[in-house]
């Protein structure tokens, strides 16, 4: 556990780039004082955490050190000074709480069975497009939230954005800037110091005559590269902070939107995680976009990579203003078949460094993996019809490529019933070959956890929509 909770907690500080009301500012901190803030909000995290384990009654099993488990994949040994285990070819492997072992050989997959996305609870096949709108999208749908994600409440607040800044001669003169910052409406609850807010960067090409495109990048960050990519294209491209919206700790829980809806209040087990938080942030600045006289309200998609690809899949399942998708190494949770065993799994995400992206409901399929009611392909399939490219990285096997193409073969059924053309692959393309005359699309880049190689496969497969 505390291997994947420092993984978790270094990757979120690398990320924060910009001071919200949730976050100190971290560059002022020297060395020390990081250590310390870290590992206090580790101890509090792993707390909270214990707290939903107790409340679902889930006991974990008792488990031999990981130097004499007998499970403990072979031919592994320890780095030096870390409590990290590797195989020769370099890869890391991990222990669960639940004992489970990280696995990156195919022949160890396991047997799993995937729900069929045509198929109502009650055995009844969906034969047409009426069936799937009113009946199975509505049954996949109520499992992700409860069971998964977590339910937003209906009592969120509503946003005012502003305008806070506009720069007309951005990216040397190619774009205008705009900050755009949203706040909370406070008639129900006073602020707070962790009042949450949602702060977006926008760029606008600055030879726009007409509303263009827009891509929405979900994190906060926005690379040079993909900035120039875009803009380009003749588009417009911004960020959204998801920190300001809800912070990516576990014991963040009691503030930023979901500690201010809750008042505070510890959540219950159906209730939203921090996914889910950030989606309604994204959806709520989708909201703001749709009235921008320079964007095209209908040509409005949304990217992201790694936890934040995640997010972006269930952004666009949960509200389908979103046009197109860009969901990059987005591994378990997000792409990948869940009860395929490979890299990163249910139980990592279960554990103490990543359970609050999901409800607390999520923690019972720890160790229990059939006995989640949905997978993978029927996120992508809950996008259906509109396009969704899904990629990973050679190097990449945390997240599991193959398994992320997998969930788009499975995926396809819905895009066929529905008009759509799915990937129609014979086997898994070989690195940096792209599939992208469907409406589901793929990419395994040659490389590593990074979605840089595929913005510009990325921009050619939403050309096809953005006319």
């Amino acid at each position: 556990m505390t291997r994947l909770i420092k993984a978790a907690f270094f990757f979120t500080l690398v990320s924060i780039h910009t001071v919200n009301a949730q976050t100190p500012d971290l560059a002022r901190m020297t060395p020390e004082q990081r250590n310390e803030y870290f590992a206090k909000m580790r101890s509090a995290s792993v707390a909270d955490w214990q707290k939903m384990m107790n409340l679902l009654d889930i006991k974990l099993p008792k488990l031999p050190p990981p130097e004499e488990d007998p499970k403990r994949p072979k031919n592994l040994t320890q780095k030096k000074g870390s409590t990290n285990w590797y195989d020769e070819a370099g890869y890391l492997y991990v222990r669960s709480d639940w004992g489970s072992w990280s696995n990156y050989d195919e022949k160890n997959t396991g047997e799993y069975t995937v729900p069929d996305p045509l198929v109502l609870k009650d055995g009844s096949p969906v034969n047409n497009a009426n069936s799937w709108w009113t009946k199975r999208r509505p049954e996949i749908l109520h499992d992700f939230l409860n069971e998964i994600y977590g339910n937003t409440p209906t009592n969120t607040p509503k946003v005012i954005f502003e305008v806070s800044a506009i720069d007309s001669h951005a990216l040397d003169g190619k774009a205008i800037r705009k900050i755009v910052t949203g706040r909370i409406n406070l008639s129900r609850h006073p602020p707070t110091a962790d009042t949450p807010g949602i702060q977006i960067t926008l760029y606008i090409p600055s030879i726009a005559v007409k509303p263009v495109p827009l891509i929405v990048t979900v994190g906060g960050f926005l690379g040079q590269t993909v900035l120039d990519q875009v803009i380009a294209a003749g588009w417009a491209i911004a960020t959204v902070n998801t920190a300001a919206i809800q912070m990516d700790f576990g014991v963040g829980l009691h503030s930023g939107i979901i500690g201010f809806v809750n008042q505070g209040k510890d959540r219950k087990p159906d209730q939203w995680g921090v996914l889910a938080a950030w989606c309604w942030g994204l959806n709520r600045a989708l909201d703001y976009f749709e009235k921008d006289k320079m964007i095209n309200a209908g040509q409005i998609g949304i990217q992201g990579h790694s936890r934040w690809g995640k997010a972006a899949l269930l952004a666009a399942a949960l509200d389908q203003r979103w046009a197109i998708v860009f969901s990059s190494c987005s591994g378990s949770l997000g792409s990948s078949l869940e009860k395929r065993n490979y890299g990163e799994t249910i139980d990592n995400v279960a554990g103490a460094g990543e359970y609050h992206w999901m409800a607390g409901n999520f923690l019972k399929y720890a160790g229990h993996w059939q006995d989640l009611p949905v997978d993978a392909h029927e996120l992508i399939a809950l996008i259906a019809p509109r396009p969704v490219f899904i990629t990973g990285g050679t190097h990449d096997s945390w997240s599991d490529p193959r398994g992320e193409f997998l969930a788009c073969v499975a995926a396809e059924p819905v895009y066929h019933l529905l008009g759509k053309k799915g990937l129609n692959p014979i086997d898994m393309p070989a690195p940096d070959q792209s599939l992208i005359d469907g409406d589901i699309a793929f990419r395994e880049h040659e490389g590593g956890h990074t979605d840089l190689p595929d913005w510009p496969v990325f921009i050619e497969f939403a050309k096809k929509y953005f006319k």
